[in-house]
């Protein structure tokens, strides 16, 4: 499988082209704007330069991966002829439904359908299509180009054979691939999401401060970015839509987001996509701390 058709050409989605291109895949990337498609190529360029300034790359290495994208606006023709599409547009169920009835219409029988969908199922995805066989997550994380985990996820109807595939693919880019069946938020999401609600929960009560909440969190749980920083990093409206499908699928009040997260969402303020959150962006600083801290290339 050397043909690759990656859909969305946002944060998650120019990361796994990069990533794949860098691996000499040839890499279709397709967004309905034309500016995303143009800003995306520009992000790659640039996380290149940066390893090419660190020496972990050759100028050669750049130009063969940039080389190895093609970009489109038509999912028809940007799937043409591909081995595995990996549909990375904006966490909305109804969204995701829509673009796998297209795929399932538009690629070849044999080409299998990956979703990098970090909370929604794969069962019902795999439901808007004729090939449910061939549906499967592929759950990145971000930044795509460092960090080593994909979450491979089995919708009730995905195929050993398609699993496998997926599984030795991922291993191939130079991931560390873990296998995961269908369940709200999935591994990751489901650990790591409730933990951020409470912190918020936390924040909102009047318990701590925010630089407070993620300092203990820092310093005495190990971890290298405090919850409330990590949900700004992931964007607070990508937190609260995973929070809906897992309080939809199980119930029960630790997965209830908190009203504070609503609130935010609801006021535009969604992180560092907006440039404000739990801290403020706006000068740049706290950018340039994250970019250091987890954007290594």
């Amino acid at each position: 499988m050397k043909n690759i058709t990656v859909i969305g050409a946002g944060t998650m989605g120019n990361g796994i082209a990069h990533t794949f291109a860098q691996k000499d895949f040839n890499v279709n990337l397709v967004d309905i704007s034309a500016d995303a498609l143009e800003k995306a190529i520009a992000t790659i360029g640039k996380n290149l330069d940066r390893m090419v300034q660190k020496e972990k790359i050759t100028e050669d290495d750049k130009i063969s991966t940039l080389s190895n994208i093609s970009t489109f606006t038509d999912i028809s023709e940007g799937v043409k002829g591909v081995d595995l599409v990996v549909e990375a547009a904006t966490e909305n169920k109804d969204l995701k439904l829509k673009i796998f009835k297209q795929l399932d219409q538009a690629c070849n029988e044999a080409t299998i359908l990956a979703t990098n969908t970090s909370s929604i199922s794969i069962t019902q995805i795999a439901e808007a299509t004729n090939r449910a066989e061939k549906v499967i997550g592929m759950h990145f994380m971000n930044p795509v180009p460092i960090m080593k985990l994909v979450e491979v996820i089995r919708g009730k109807a995905t195929s050993d054979e398609v699993t496998s595939k997926v599984m030795k693919m991922s291993e191939n880019l130079g991931k560390i691939p873990v296998e995961v069946n269908d369940a709200p938020g999935f591994v990751a999401n489901r650990i790591l999401m409730p933990m951020i609600n409470e912190a918020i929960y936390t924040l909102d009560e009047n318990i701590s401060s925010v630089q407070g909440i993620d300092t203990v969190m820092i310093l005495g749980m190990s971890h290298p970015m405090g919850p409330l920083h990590l949900a700004d990093f992931i964007g607070l409206d990508v937190c609260l839509s995973i929070m809906e499908v897992m309080h939809e699928g199980f119930g029960g009040k630790k997965y209830t987001p908190c009203p504070l997260l609503v609130d935010m969402v609801a006021a535009g303020n969604l992180g560092i996509k907006s440039a404000k959150g739990f801290y403020d962006y706006s000068d740049g600083v706290r950018n340039k701390k994250v970019a250091a801290q987890f954007c290594k290339i």
